[in-house]
């Protein structure tokens, strides 16, 4: 039985492995698999990965080690745990919640597309002869999408509801090792599997420093605070729910190897495939739905590794789903004062309609795909698509701006 905190009766992790699997599972994402190793091969390969495991180590671990430790002193919600610090920090908090809102919004949507593609690969594995026309066509269906999202928001909602120091803790016990074991598996066998797999695994492994450059080392910040999960109150909610003899720092620590474990053997799957087939490396939807499917097809055992590939990515958005609507739930629980199961199921609600602009602006004849807004960045003034907008607008401005506080709130304030 879980204990209970005597801070408002939240209940707390029934072990301090069950925090971790949890932890690690909302850390480990698509982030891991189709931008990691992308950022790896375009960046001197072992040389990034070497940059990037130190800021990791320094950034990282320090980001999960304060947000864990606001949300422990606070026994509630990111934007309570903040004021009650301090009165006038409850923005923090909000800048969080508003990040984390924005994230669910564009990562459920591309969690339906992964549940589809492995629903597929179960079925039949015909992707046609184009995978880049297959993708368009079912993003573009105005249906198709919006089903799978739906059955995936389903899915996250009932079991979460129960609690997440409940269901949500046992299955992590189990989905993350399970995801490991399956990262092993599906490396090896890309590594024998795949034509000059050795040619693409070459880039992975030797350092290259010449490639390596200070946008390099921009890349690699932002792809630690997006796949650790610093600056957007993930650790906040979840160390509101940590036993006061939880050892914070030694924890953050296993949260950093995980993820990073989980990024680097992504790579030994992703790179050997891509390039020992002659493809280009890409990041992003393209990779995933677009060339890894063509890959596999010339595979002789592709289907096969084709589903453990999707299979992977979708137990990745699972248990990393299970966190991101737990944040703006604790925050409608507390708030609107109902109970956690009415707070996930208007939390969902809330999540699938504004999921449903995203899903519908996808593809070439999207619904929606004619709606641009525009987008200020260093390079300029870019016009976007929704979900395209939702997920720089969240990515490069709410989630740097959650770090930049969050340090300076521990600095300064606390």
């Amino acid at each position: 039985m879980a204990e209970q905190t005597k801070a408002q009766g939240r209940s707390s992790f029934a072990s301090r492995f069950g925090f971790i699997m949890v932890a690690a599972g909302a850390a480990i994402g698509l982030g891991n698999v189709w931008r990691f190793p992308y950022q790896a091969y375009e960046n001197g390969g072992a040389a990034f990965i070497l940059v990037y495991i130190i800021i990791v180590a320094i950034i990282g671990k320090a980001g999960i080690e304060m947000e864990a430790a606001i949300g422990r002193n606070g026994k509630c919600n990111a934007i309570r745990a903040y004021g009650k610090i301090n009165k006038n920090s409850r923005f923090i908090g909000g800048i969080g919640i508003l990040f984390t809102f924005m994230l669910d919004m564009y990562y459920v949507v591309v969690g339906g597309s992964v549940l589809w593609y492995a629903v597929n690969y179960l079925i039949s594995g015909d992707f046609g002869t184009d995978t880049a026309v297959y993708y368009d066509q079912s993003i573009s269906n105005p249906i198709i999408p919006l089903i799978c999202t739906a059955d995936l928001m389903a899915i996250i909602g009932v079991i979460l509801s129960a609690g997440i120091t409940k269901w949500v803790e046992r299955i992590s016990k189990i989905m993350m090792p399970c995801l490991f074991v399956l990262l092993v598996i599906s490396g090896i066998l890309a590594l024998f599997t795949s034509p000059n797999a050795m040619e693409g695994l070459k880039y992975y492994i030797v350092p290259n420093f010449s490639d390596f450059t200070f946008t390099s080392f921009s890349n690699a910040c932002v792809q630690c605070m997006f796949s650790i999960g610093i600056g957007w109150t993930l650790y906040v909610t979840l160390g509101s729910r940590m036993s006061e003899d939880q050892n914070i720092k030694k924890d953050a620590i296993w949260i950093c190897v995980l993820d990073t474990l989980a990024a680097v053997l992504a790579g030994f799957v992703v790179i050997p495939s891509v390039v020992g087939a002659g493809s280009v490396m890409q990041a992003g939807p393209s990779l995933v739905f677009v060339a890894m499917p063509q890959i596999f097809a010339g595979m002789a055992i592709g289907r096969f590794l084709g589903f453990l590939f999707f299979a992977i990515l979708i137990l990745a958005v699972i248990s990393s789903m299970f966190t991101f609507i737990e944040i703006p739930a604790a925050v409608v629980e507390e708030h609107l004062r109902v109970s956690h199961k009415k707070a996930v199921i208007i939390t969902s609600l809330a999540v699938f309609v504004f999921a449903i602009l995203c899903c519908w602006s996808q593809g070439s004849a999207g619904i929606l795909s004619g709606v641009e807004l525009p987008f200020v960045s260093m390079s300029g003034v870019a016009t976007l698509s929704i979900i395209d907008w939702v997920d720089s607008f969240s990515s490069y401005i709410l989630m740097p701006l959650g770090n930049i506080c969050v340090a300076l709130f521990v600095w300064r304030v606390w």
